[in-house]
């Protein structure tokens, strides 16, 4: 087993941040991996449920990138983005993966 830090990113869909934030995982931190999730219903501080109905014609649906990498490289890329990121929309915790 190795360790490893995964970091979770909560986002909406009308949120200008993901793409940049994929760029920057991808080009320039070059973590070891990267999952987006888009979410069929979710709801935030505001209370506001956001949800796929098919009669909904304008989507604002949760979005979730969630990565992980070596907890020191982890921790520095969590100071490097958490400035972008709003307040309480980015959680991370240890783990450990299995390398055989």
């Amino acid at each position: 087993m190795t360790p490893i830090s995964i970091v979770r990113v909560y986002f909406s869909e009308k949120d200008s941040n993901i793409e940049s934030l994929l760029k920057r995982l991808h080009d320039r931190e070059k973590v070891k991996g990267v999952t987006v999730f888009r979410g069929i219903s979710g709801f935030g501080e505001s209370g506001i449920v956001h949800d796929s109905h098919l009669v909904n014609l304008s989507f604002d649906l949760p979005v979730v990138v969630e990565f992980f990498d070596e907890p020191d490289k982890v921790k520095k890329i969590v100071g490097h983005i958490s400035e972008k990121i709003k307040p309480r929309h980015m959680i991370w915790w240890d783990a450990n993966v299995n390398m055989s």
